[in-house]
């Protein structure tokens, strides 16, 4: 083997796989940049090589990330594998196909009932944590899979992902911890990649995010659980987790919403909401602006937009690009610090009656934890739901109440499209006289 392409000499001890007999999965915990993806692959390629894997199953959060990372990316099967031993992808088939015989076959989190039926002996699974979860949930898909890897002598699965506090992850971090199901795990924080990373990456995220929750997950590696007093919790969240083509009318309307993403009249209504910066550059605080829409006297969650670091006019043109994209009649919009400006922006940017998008400014006479208190109970009681996944709102969400986080400018956002959507008694609880 050409040295360039020889992993054991470059491999941190976190990249590779465990040296221990009688293990069945390999769970890789690891930091944004730590090289996971690349782990996994190396791991791929040399049981393919050595002939251990010849039938094998890649499942990643979607099919597009299984092509995108886990096969055409730059530390994919196809990069990493010398030419002559290169696989070929077969897109329309999902395809992966090795010179030497051995076959891969590409499969969606989104989708568990895809791996019942076909059967391997070895698998990669890649952000694990990130799986969708519809359906069954990504407990579903991951079970199934452990079903369908049952070829060979030594059947073997690794799991690549940074950790986010989800069920699936849970439980097989408990696995690990007790010696069950043949689970074993590694873990890796990002700096000990850095030579692999662009020069001051590390130190420049270290410097803004150490010792946070968000540097200790996505830095570190570290499965940071729900904090005491957050006013969300994961497990909420994803029972509150569908599908978009599931909304409404099921699945028969898939393609509609494929192809419109508001789906016509499949909503009552559609609104965004926008929870401006009170000022602008990269360390002000970031322009909340989340889409959604209601049906049946639900509110679902279909977009999350915000951004740091944007210009009045920029944030503005976000806003109203994601009111056209879903078909919203309005922009709801906080007033309290910049006032008309905030309408002006956005009239600037294109919103107009006459485009069949009007401007509602709102002022907040409540407290953020305030405004938010009823929305969390519209989340417990099953009114609010999120059609995909929506990560860094998601955070906020299970971070919201907790000292020393940041501005939660994406919970605003959703929170005001929340009211908008269901009534005042979205964000004020209701009082009985006796």
């Amino acid at each position: 083997m050409k040295i360039a392409y020889d992993w054991t000499i470059r491999a941190e001890a976190a990249q590779r796989p465990p040296d221990m007999p009688g293990w069945r999965v390999w769970l890789f915990l690891g930091g944004r940049g730590a090289g996971k993806t690349r782990a996994g692959a190396e791991w791929l390629r040399a049981e393919v090589a050595a002939r251990r894997s010849r039938r094998v199953a890649l499942v990643g959060p979607t099919l597009g990330d299984v092509r995108e990372v886990m096969i055409e990316g730059p530390s994919g099967l196809r990069a990493i594998a010398p030419t002559e031993a290169r696989p070929t992808y077969h897109v329309s088939r999902r395809r992966l196909d090795w010179p030497c015989g051995a076959r891969a076959h590409a499969f969606s989190a989104e989708d568990a009932e895809s791996l019942r039926g076909p059967q391997f002996d070895s698998a990669w699974c890649d952000e694990l944590a990130a799986w969708p979860g519809h359906g069954g949930g990504a407990a579903e898909v991951w079970d199934m899979l452990m079903f369908a890897v049952r070829l060979g002598p030594h059947p073997r699965v690794a799991a690549t992902t940074t950790p986010r506090a989800s069920p699936l992850l849970r439980r097989l971090i408990e696995q690990a911890g007790k010696g069950l199901g043949g689970v074993t795990m590694t873990r890796a924080p990002t700096r000990d990649n850095a030579g692999n990373l662009a020069p001051g990456f590390v130190e420049a995220m270290e410097e803004q995010y150490a010792g946070t929750r968000r540097g200790r997950q996505e830095l570190d590696g570290e499965l940071i659980e729900d904090p005491e007093g957050a006013m969300w919790s994961r497990e909420v969240i994803e029972r509150a987790r569908v599908r978009l083509g599931d909304i409404g009318k099921g699945e028969e309307i898939s393609a509609q919403l494929a192809l419109s993403p508001a789906g016509g009249a499949v909503f009552d209504r559609v609104v965004v909401a926008v929870d401006p910066p009170v000022s602008s550059g990269p360390r002000a605080d970031a322009c909340g602006i989340v889409a959604a829409g209601r049906l049946d006297g639900v509110a679902y969650i279909l977009a999350d937009a915000s951004a740091r670091g944007l210009k009045p006019l920029e944030w503005a043109a976000r806003a109203v690009a994601l009111a056209r994209r879903w078909g919203a009649g309005e922009i709801v919009a906080e007033a309290n610090q910049g006032g008309e400006m905030v309408r002006q922006m956005l009239e600037m940017a294109g919103a107009s009656l006459r485009d069949g998008v009007r401007v509602k400014l709102v002022h907040a006479y409540q407290a953020k934890a305030a405004r938010a208190a009823p929305v969390s109970g519209h989340y417990a009681s099953g009114r609010v739901k999120h059609a995909g996944v929506f990560g860094e709102l998601e955070d906020e969400m299970c971070a919201f109440g907790v000292a020393g986080e940041r501005s939660p400018d994406r919970v605003d956002a959703m929170v005001w499209a929340v009211r908008e959507l269901l009534g005042r008694e979205a964000v004020r609880p209701r009082v009985d006289k006796l």
